[in-house]
């Protein structure tokens, strides 16, 4: 650690408080930081812990009283993509953050060109987080970047503030979140995204040795195409295992394309699963197969084996860890149904002739 930065314990006095700032939309953005939320709440259990992010994913940190004490809808930023935002509620928002006089602000949103304006105006003692490689100034003193963020550059040969690591766009995302709470003092080699199942969630009631397919995505960039799923699928069930389609409501259409000409026993459960229902299905298969959306990183919070197919993410950033377990593929069948046949590979499965 740089000698100009202060002791960890330094950072955030006893009791104090420390603010995450991550206002991304999905179910695997917030899996992929648990392990950095579990290292601050192992090594600082004294502190009280708020947490920023979108509305929508106010019901999914709130599961997590154990590592979040507080969470703060955010209302949006000019310039950040995940919603539009209205100048009134931003400012009524910041002026909230800075009455709170939160000790610590961490910023664990992405690379920092836009979301370290929004993270130095919460009013932290101090600001921890990432920079691009060319090095932001900070926003001057008195400045109110609640529409227009200020974003300069001093050059790449600036040195990173102390408490600041350089972005690294094909890093993991669990190591990277990981990498900054080592860098302020709070390291842990406990990797494992989290996931508890709530209790009295009933047992999925599927018959059978099964795969669940998963075909959807949020953006239509993350979807692989529909026959490729069907031919998979198809490839599958001729091994004997029941195939098990998942989604949202809206993914009905492209899962009754799927399920056309498979066997009568394919089931769809798009639209008709809550989180935990779909995690204990998940939990019950032998395998999983999608695309990379947030269901691939709940099978790596509940140790499912899966399959991963990439087409416009990066998989160098958001495949699962442990590969032995999971497959990234970026290819055609083909490639998946080689990686289908290692995961299954032991399982007792009867293989297709």
């Amino acid at each position: 650690m740089d000698r100009s930065q202060p002791t960890a314990h330094a950072l955030v006095p006893e009791g104090g408080r420390v603010v995450i700032f991550r206002a991304l939309p999905g179910l695997g953005d917030f899996l992929c930081v648990t392990p950095a939320l579990r290292a601050l709440r192992r090594h600082r259990p004294d502190v009280q812990v708020s947490y920023v992010g979108l509305p929508s994913t106010a019901f999914l940190v709130r599961r997590y009283p154990h590592l979040v004490d507080r969470f703060l809808a955010f209302p949006g930023y000019h310039g950040l993509p995940e919603s539009e935002a209205d100048p009134r509620r931003v400012a009524a928002f910041l002026r909230l953050c800075r009455e709170i006089r939160f000790d610590l602000a961490i910023q664990l949103h992405g690379s920092g060109t836009v979301s370290n304006d929004v993270v130095r105006q919460l009013g932290a003692a101090r600001v921890a987080g990432f920079l691009p490689a060319a090095v932001e100034e900070p926003s001057a003193a008195g400045v109110d970047d609640s529409v227009a963020p200020r974003s300069r550059t001093r050059g790449r040969a600036a040195a990173l503030p102390p408490l600041f690591l350089p972005w690294i766009e094909a890093m993991p995302e669990i190591e990277r979140c990981m990498a900054l709470m080592a860098h302020l003092g709070w390291p842990s080699d406990d990797l494992r995204p989290e996931f508890s199942i709530a209790p009295g969630t009933l047992a999925s009631g599927i018959e059978g040795a099964y795969v669940v397919v998963h075909a959807g995505a949020s953006t239509a960039q993350r979807r692989w195409p529909v026959e490729s799923f069907r031919d998979v699928a198809a490839s599958i069930a001729r091994r004997g295992l029941r195939i098990v389609l998942t989604g949202t409501t809206e993914d009905r259409e492209r899962n009754g394309a799927i399920a056309d000409g498979l066997p009568a026993d394919t089931l769809d459960l798009a639209g008709r699963t809550t989180l935990d229902e779909l995690a204990v299905v998940l939990r019950g298969s032998r395998l999983l197969v999608a695309n990379d959306t947030g269901v691939a990183h709940l099978a790596a919070a509940l140790d499912v084996p899966s399959v991963v197919v990439f087409t416009g993410s990066d998989e160098s950033r958001w495949a699962p860890l442990d590969r032995e377990r999971h497959a990234a593929v970026r290819g055609g069948v083909a490639d998946v149904l080689r990686e289908v046949d290692r995961r299954l590979a032991g399982t007792g499965v009867r293989r297709a002739a």
